[in-house]
């Protein structure tokens, strides 16, 4: 097997499969239903994040894997965001009596026996949505964009041969298993603002990703994290140009 064909296979493996994509969907259109029926003023809710991107691992690769779900309340610039995340813990806590439900500030979390679901409250003014805000501890809102990421994703997609949903998932992989050195947010939008030049296929994609990554402002041992990614990289390389594939593939699976 080449280096190309492992990270292929190992990209296709992370991604939710079909079977698991309909359980997850079903929840969220139960989710749907019941936001309808239980919760008054709702302007808008719908699906964002990783699982809208198609980025999203399996949960057997992260554990963290969650549903990014956004409730827009029609009344919520009239309130603190407090009131509005206890208004949504109230409800899942009505509705999903045997599911784990915590609040990880801004959002409150559901978890059901498939799926984490992260409900964000918000509310919406001359088209611009509005979220708790991290730098008042949550007492505060801040604009925000979701869609965003999204549709610069897509294009950035379509542009460079449908190969970038499957190299954010292997870096999201790697990610997870070197806990976490870039939020899953930051690295994806790394991903997007690097040029992908002479690039051909997977392997190169990632090549060039990893080479591209910012060290500067992480801590100490991320940096060393990044840096031994950064050396994999360059022995892989350094055994294909000898014509050595079995080492450089041997090389390349010790972080993918």
């Amino acid at each position: 097997m080449s280096v190309l064909t492992h990270l292929t296979s190992l990209a296709n493996t992370l991604k939710i499969q079909d079977a698991e994509r309909i359980g997850i969907d079903r929840s969220i259109n139960n989710l749907n239903s019941k936001v309808n029926l239980y919760i008054s003023n709702v302007e808008n809710k719908f699906v964002y994040g990783s699982y809208d991107r198609k980025t999203i691992l399996k949960r057997s690769y992260d554990p963290n894997s969650d549903v990014d779900y956004m409730i827009v309340f029609s009344d919520g610039a009239s309130y603190q965001p407090q009131t509005l995340i206890n208004r949504v813990k109230n409800f899942v806590q009505t509705i999903y009596t045997r599911s784990e439900i915590y609040q990880s500030s801004p959002t409150v979390v559901l978890e059901l026996n498939h799926i984490k679901f992260e409900i964000t409250p918000a509310y919406q003014s001359w088209g611009t949505l509005y979220i708790p805000a991290p730098s008042s501890n949550y007492n505060d809102w801040i604009s925000t964009y979701p869609q965003q990421i999204k549709t610069d994703l897509n294009t950035k997609n379509q542009s460079n041969l449908y190969l970038i949903r499957k190299l954010v998932r292997l870096l999201k992989y790697w990610n997870v298993k070197n806990n976490k050195v870039y939020s899953s947010y930051e690295l994806e939008n790394l991903i997007l603002s690097f040029n992908y030049l002479f690039c051909l296929n997977l392997k190169d994609y990632l090549f060039t990703a990893v080479e591209n990554l910012p060290i500067y402002h992480l801590s100490l041992l991320n940096q060393i994290k990044v840096n031994r990614l950064k050396n994999i990289i360059a022995e892989t390389k350094k055994y294909e140009a000898e014509n050595m594939p079995y080492s450089a593939e041997l090389e390349i699976a010790k972080e993918f």
